[in-house]
């Protein structure tokens, strides 16, 4: 296995381009990537689309299917994809993620998260779209993920100034064909996001007003 090129970088991990038509994913901080690949492999058995994925050689690493495409974000910054048609993809990939069942709890309410998703998470490739990077996954309510998604997005419209215009005209359509966030969930993924370290200080002082737009948003 030759590693190649640099191809991707994220707040975590790299990902680099190998000989056969994979890439490899190397967490920075040495994270053990064997859960997010139990976790993917467990997507795939049930029809979810998720790139195939296969252990690294050491626990930091990933070794996943290269995917043709663009992301979603790239998609809507090219007018390939509208607002309105992302955020009607969006609910429906986390409706058909929320209709798995949990790999590992016994709770029967319980579901796979992904706990990350957002546009660009999201890879439209030929044979259409692929969910990427399940580091954060996790199990638990389908709700949390659902508030997490609106969170990240009215985060990013709220902080990230590059992408601001783009997460507003997409948190919208996303809310209006999901289930209504429980206010319950949005605390909790509001207290998860503030915890998180990768977040810059922008990001986390916006979490009151992303959870405003959020509740304005779902209340008209």
């Amino acid at each position: 296995m030759k590693i190649g090129e640099l191809v991707g970088a994220g707040r975590t991990a790299d990902v680099f381009a190998l000989d056969d038509g994979r890439v490899l994913r190397r967490y920075r901080g040495g994270e053990d990537a064997t859960g997010e690949v139990a976790v993917m492999a467990h997507l795939a058995e049930h029809g979810f689309p998720v790139p195939a994925v296969w252990p690294g050689a050491a626990p930091g690493e990933l070794v996943m299917q290269r995917l043709s495409g663009t992301t979603m974000l790239e998609a809507l910054a090219s007018g390939a994809i509208t607002a309105e048609r992302a955020g009607e993809l969006l609910a429906e990939l986390l409706r058909r993620l929320h209709a798995i069942p949990a790999r590992l709890s016994a709770d029967p309410e319980h579901r796979v998260l992904h706990m990350d998703f957002h546009p660009d998470n999201v890879v439209l490739t030929p044979e259409g779209p692929m969910v990427i990077d399940w580091a954060t996954a996790a199990e638990g309510p389908p709700g949390l993920d659902t508030a997490m998604a609106a969170l990240i997005l009215a985060q990013a419209a709220l902080s990230m100034p590059a992408v601001a215009e783009v997460a507003r005209a997409v948190l919208f359509p996303m809310l209006r064909h999901l289930d209504v966030i429980e206010a319950e969930h949005l605390a909790e993924a509001r207290a998860r996001r503030a915890a998180n370290p990768t977040l810059s200080a922008e990001e986390t002082g916006k979490l009151d007003e992303a959870v405003a737009l959020i509740t304005g948003a779902t209340a008209a």
